[in-house]
Parts: structure tokens; C-alpha cells; sequence
């Protein structure tokens, strides 16, 4: 069983009892992301963030909040919701995963063009250190920048280098009303073509993604579609549809579609997993004028943030995975495999290129953490 804090400073205290043994540490929220990133290590001691579920501060009209790392992010958003705000991160596994997971694994979904990841929403954190220390960085003051760098390197650790223990956020507003369109198309090309032409409107939409056909099947589609979100005060959807219906030209704008398209686009890769038991996905990050490179080399099941530069391809099998990953055209983007099997975790190369700043990496995980103690090897089996 693992041992559970009730507050961020018995977190900080477990943290710096079991280092000051040499015990190694898995650390975990509600486990919701076990298959992404690298292996879950057996370790001496298991701790659990779970019980660090507490709304701290709530300041509805300063547009701010700060609560404990282990709220489940669904008690977060119906907590905001209730005042038409919200923390737009549209995090995969939402359904079940907690505010100090999110922010660790640094998920992010549709609405990543216009509002960010994380470390743009993110004004302050606490986080509890292998020295039994509570660390306080940025605030509640969405101009207050200070130390918050520091809170930044948290930000997709996987928990290699410290516990998340309280996160402050900016919020944003919730739009007075939202419209989607699914526009089909009947090649690549044209697809790209019109997202161009969206890109380059002067009102920009709140999210757009580029789904193939495989993936479409989903959707009760075989064509390319892409999916794109308006939102804002009712002039400016009426605006937008006129406009979307103008670039398209000939395609009639679906405006009609089903209220869970964009609920299903963020839930793809839970879904995925859930009904194939080796299922692999890889994620490729490229610029706005790859994205059309990197979906036709997919022949699986394949969803792009077409705003983002960020494309996500579902595999059957982690060999497929492997092999696609190992391929020249794949060695030319930021390339890992973000979610594997337990089983195949060892044997695959999740990250194959860390980058030139992998040494730094290296660097910061000995200053938190010299003796390696802490989530070993979660952060792709390199850290």
C-alpha cells in the first residue's frame, strides 16, 4: 500500500525520510497515465499524492485558483464551471486523472493554439524535494513571476526530480457560446489547403485539428477531416461560420456536429488504449508546413493539433511503433513514443533523440535528486 500525505508538508517529510535511507521512490497521483513515458520501476517505498485534494484559494474575480496536487482534474473543471471559468488544457485521461498528473506529464489537448500548455496557465507551485523541503515558487498574482522558473522545470518531470504538491493557475473565462464544423475532404492537399486559409483569417479559431481517414472511421467518416472550434460572444460565431463556409467553398460547413466531437478528439488516445492492449502511440512534433509530411507517412490511425505542430499516430503493436520510429523520415522531428505497454517499455527506444539539451537535463536531475532515487526512469527511460 502506498503511504499517502494529507498535506503538502507530510509529503515533503515522506519525501525526505525515505531519501535520507537511500529507499528508492515511485511517486504517483491516481495512476491514471501508468502506460505513458517510461516504466513504472518497482521501488522500496510507493507514495501517493491522492489524499492532497483540497481547493486552497479561490478568487473567482482575480480569475485565479490554488489547489492540492492529488484534486481530480474533473472536481477542478466542475468547480470552475460552476462560475463559467475554466483551465483550458484539455488533458487526455481527464476523466480520471489529478491536477499534479497533468502537470507532471504536461498533457495538453486541442485548445493548445490558443491558451498554451501548462506552463502558460501555471502562476505558482509548492513542491516537495527529496531533502524533506517545501519549495515555494511564483504566487496567486498573475504578474508575479518570481521563482517560478524554478516551478517550470516540474512541468513534465514524470515527478523525476520532485513531488507536485500545490499549483496556482490563471484562468480563463468561459466563452458566452462555441460552434464546431467537421469538414470533410477528399485528399491530404486539400485539407492542409483550407487549414492554410483558416490560419490566415483574421479571427482565429479556438482549436483545429487534422484527422486521417483511418482515425475518421471513428467519426463515421472515411475522408480527411478537419475539425475546427469557434468560440466567443454570438456575433463573432455567426462571423465565423460565414467566413469558415467561404473558405471551404464548394463543402458545406457541418455545423450540426455532435456535441462530444471535441470530448472524443481529446479522449482519442484513452479510448485507443483501452480497446487495443498493445496499443502505441507516438507523438511527432514538427512546424505548421510538416504536419502534411508526417500524416501521409501514417498509415495507422492518425490525429494532428493542425494549429500546434504536435501529431499523434495509433499503433496495433509496439513493433509497428518501433519500427515506424526507427525509420529515417522519423529521425528528421522531435519523435517519442508516448504511450507503450508495461511489457514492451524495456525493450523500446521511447525517446530516441533527446536533443541537444538532454546534458542540462542530465544536470538538473543531480541537483534534485543525485543519488536517483525518485520515479527512475519515467521520464522515457532516459531520467
Amino acid at each position: 500500500m502506498p503511504t499517502t500525505p494529507a498535506d503538502p508538508r507530510e509529503l515533503a517529510q515522506a519525501l525526505g525520510e525515505a531519501a535520507g535511507k537511500g529507499r528508492t521512490i515511485a511517486l504517483d497521483g491516481n495512476s491514471s497515465k501508468r502506460l505513458m513515458a517510461g516504466p513504472s520501476l518497482p521501488a522500496d517505498i510507493a507514495i501517493s499524492t491522492t489524499a492532497l485534494d483540497r481547493v486552497l484559494e479561490y478568487e473567482p474575480h482575480d480569475l485565479t485558483i490554488s489547489v492540492e496536487a492529488g484534486l481530480p482534474w474533473r472536481d477542478l473543471t466542475s468547480l470552475l464551471a460552476a462560475n463559467r471559468q475554466m483551465v483550458p488544457l484539455d488533458p487526455p485521461f481527464a476523466a480520471t486523472a489529478t491536477v499534479g498528473g497533468v502537470v507532471a506529464a504536461n498533457c495538453s489537448g486541442p485548445r493548445r493554439r490558443l491558451y498554451g500548455t501548462a506552463r502558460d496557465l501555471i502562476i505558482g507551485m509548492r513542491f516537495a524535494t527529496l531533502e524533506g523541503k517545501l519549495v515555494h515558487s511564483g504566487g496567486m498574482v498573475v504578474k508575479n513571476v518570481a521563482g517560478l522558473d524554478m516551478a517550470k522545470l516540474m512541468i513534465g518531470s514524470f515527478g523525476t526530480l520532485a513531488a507536485i504538491a500545490v499549483v496556482n493557475f490563471k484562468l480563463a473565462p468561459a466563452p458566452e457560446t462555441e460552434q464546431s464544423f467537421l469538414l470533410p475532404f477528399r485528399t491530404l492537399d486539400e485539407a492542409v489547403a483550407a487549414r492554410n486559409q483558416v490560419l490566415a483569417s483574421a479571427i482565429q479559431p479556438v482549436a483545429i485539428d487534422l484527422i486521417n481517414p483511418p482515425a475518421a472511421q471513428s467519426f463515421g467518416s472515411d475522408a480527411w477531416l478537419l475539425a475546427v472550434r469557434a468560440a466567443g460572444n454570438a456575433a463573432f460565431v455567426e462571423r465565423y461560420e460565414r467566413e469558415l463556409a467561404h473558405i471551404t467553398s464548394r463543402l458545406a460547413v457541418e455545423s450540426g456536429c455532435p456535441e462530444t466531437l471535441w470530448s472524443d478528439l481529446e479522449s482519442f488516445t484513452p479510448r485507443f488504449l483501452e480497446e487495443n492492449a498493445e496499443g502505441t502511440v507516438v507523438r511527432v512534433s514538427c512546424t505548421l508546413k510538416e504536419i502534411a509530411a508526417v500524416m501521409q507517412a501514417f498509415e495507422v490511425p492518425a490525429v494532428a493539433r493542425a494549429g500546434s505542430g504536435v501529431c499523434y499516430a495509433f499503433f496495433a503493436r509496439p513493433n509497428a511503433a518501433a519500427a515506424w520510429v526507427a525509420g529515417d523520415f522519423a529521425r528528421r522531428f522531435k519523435t517519442v513514443i508516448e504511450f507503450s505497454p508495461q511489457a514492451s517499455k524495456q525493450s523500446l527506444e521511447l525517446w530516441p533523440a533527446p536533443g541537444g539539451d538532454f546534458e542540462i537535463m542530465r544536470r538538473v536531475k543531480n541537483l534534485f535528486d543525485p543519488s536517483n532515487l525518485l520515479n527512475r526512469g519515467r521520464l522515457y527511460r532516459r531520467i
